[in-house]
């Protein structure tokens, strides 16, 4: 699906986020999916996940599942 066909939502991104626009940007849906969009492309591609698929995913980042990922 693409950024510009999800309507009247609110972008937010991580206020760590770097001020050239290279940031991960999330939209909480009306159906309560999250949708996930690259900064830099924001009418590009966006990918939508369920409430449970971001809980999870977020309970992985918080254990540090995921820290291998940035180096």
């Amino acid at each position: 699906m693409t950024a510009d066909s999800i309507l009247n939502v609110r972008w937010r991104k991580a206020s760590a986020s770097d001020p050239f626009d290279n940031c991960v940007e999330v939209a909480r849906l009306e159906d309560g999916e999250v949708g996930v969009r690259n900064s830099r492309f924001p009418s590009g591609p966006a990918l939508v996940f369920t409430r449970d698929e971001m809980v999870a995913f977020i309970d992985g980042v918080k254990k540090g599942e995921f820290d291998g990922m940035t180096v």
